[in-house]
Parts: structure tokens; C-alpha cells; sequence
């Protein structure tokens, strides 16, 4: 199993994955240093400023997987016997067999060959692959790819108190969350976003040159150039009204 098709699903959901990503890595950078603990069993997760524990980032997470370099295989939730058994990834495994997905409906599924020496950053990697396909088939996020020794990861889908991602926002990160960000198909990667966001989506003509996303918080209009990459946003807010 090559996880091409995770990653493509991943790829789709790109840019609002890297915007929720962005919303949650500001939330737990305003406690300065921290340090996480999780209690699946109690269905607990928390960061927690190191200078003063009593400030917390608090939220209930949804184990999707386990990856493990000994074994050098990754088990869904499902299939772990001491899985956190929230029914998220019953989701993913209903999606994986509705569409053929082996890698969504084996409980173990191995490693691909190939992978390189450095497994440490394999497992890295497919990590956020497979909390971006679990954000684009649920539409919950964001995630957190959470090492937890010997070189193994968990990914857990997080239900944590952050504000609704709006146009208004998304329109001041889009310079930072660009940055290095590579999309495959920015086109669909937009279209997306603005489905994943609860946003409305118009083109400006029949070859898609332009997308106008919406919200009550004001719209953003994403320009594409003749290979269909992003070539400029322009955002336009909604007026506050005056006290």
C-alpha cells in the first residue's frame, strides 16, 4: 500500500487544513512553553503552560491511529485493544470501503516498501496525511500528530475550543499559511476550503479564472493564472457597524 490516495485526499483538503493548523499552533504558542497529556480512557487532552500549569489549551480527543516503527505498521483505533473507541474512525472505514480504500478498512496496515532510511520522518509525514484525509472525509479538525517514544506517533482528531474559521480570518493567515505550502491542485483546494468552511463559492467565469469565497465576515476573491496556480487574493471585509 503506497497511502497515494490518503495523500490526494489530504492534498484536496490542503488549504483549510493548514488554516485550521495555523489557528491551533496560535492558540497553543499564546502559553509560551507547554507540555501535552492526554487521558484517552477519560477522554481528556490538555496543553499546559510550563510556567504556570493552571493556563490550559483543553480538548477531547479522537484517536484515528497509531503508527509504530518496530512493528513498522500503523493501527486504526478500531482495531487497537486499548483504542479510544470515539466512532471516528468508523467513519474513515466506512469511506474506505465504500470507495475501495484498503488502507482505510485493514486494521494493521504495514509500511510501504521504499520508504528510505529515515523512518523517523516517514512516519512524520504520513502522519499529517492521514489527519488531512481524516479532516477531509469527517470535516472535523484540526488535528494533532502527538510522538509518543520509541519513534511512534499518534493522530488525534481534536474537538478544542477555537473560533469558527471565517473569511475574515482566513484572509489575514493566507500570507503566512501560503508560505511553503504547495497545492496540487489549487483549484479544487479552494473549492474545498470554502465547502469544508461552510462558505459560499461563486466563479467568476466558465474557465474558473477566479473564486469568490464568502461569509457573514466579507469575501475573498482567489485569482488563478494560466496553470491554474493561485496568483492573487484579494479580500474585501464586511463593515462593522458603529457603537
Amino acid at each position: 500500500m503506497s497511502f497515494e490516495t490518503l495523500r490526494a485526499l489530504a492534498d484536496r483538503a490542503a488549504l483549510f487544513t493548514a488554516l485550521r493548523q495555523d489557528q491551533l499552533a496560535s492558540a497553543i504558542e499564546s502559553l509560551g512553553e507547554h507540555r501535552w497529556d492526554a487521558d484517552l480512557a477519560a477522554g481528556t487532552f490538555a496543553f499546559a503552560a510550563d510556567d504556570d500549569p493552571a493556563r490550559t489549551l483543553e480538548a477531547v480527543p479522537h484517536l484515528l491511529v497509531s503508527i509504530a516503527p518496530g512493528p513498522r505498521s500503523l493501527m486504526w483505533s478500531w482495531a487497537l485493544p486499548q483504542g479510544h473507541r470515539s466512532g471516528v474512525t468508523d467513519a474513515l472505514r466506512a469511506y474506505g470501503e465504500q470507495h475501495g480504500i484498503l488502507e482505510l478498512t485493514r486494521g494493521e496496515v504495514p509500511f510501504p516498501d521504499g520508504i528510505g532510511d529515515d523512518v523517523d520522518a516517514w512516519i512524520a509525514d504520513v502522519a499529517h496525511v492521514i489527519g488531512g484525509a481524516a479532516v477531509e472525509i469527517i470535516g472535523r479538525s484540526p488535528y494533532y500528530s502527538a510522538p509518543f517514544g520509541g519513534g511512534s506517533r499518534a493522530v488525534l482528531l481534536l474537538d478544542v475550543p477555537l473560533p469558527p474559521l471565517t473569511v475574515a480570518a482566513a484572509v489575514a493567515a493566507l500570507p503566512r499559511v501560503m508560505d511553503g505550502l504547495e497545492l496540487n491542485d489549487p483549484r479544487s483546494s479552494v473549492w474545498d476550503l470554502a465547502r469544508l468552511a461552510g462558505w459560499q463559492l461563486e466563479w467568476a467565469d466558465d474557465a474558473f479564472a477566479a473564486a469568490e469565497v464568502t461569509d457573514a465576515t466579507g469575501s475573498a476573491t482567489f485569482d488563478f493564472d494560466e496553470y491554474a496556480r493561485i496568483s492573487g487574493i484579494r479580500g474585501r471585509l464586511a463593515a462593522t457597524p458603529s457603537a
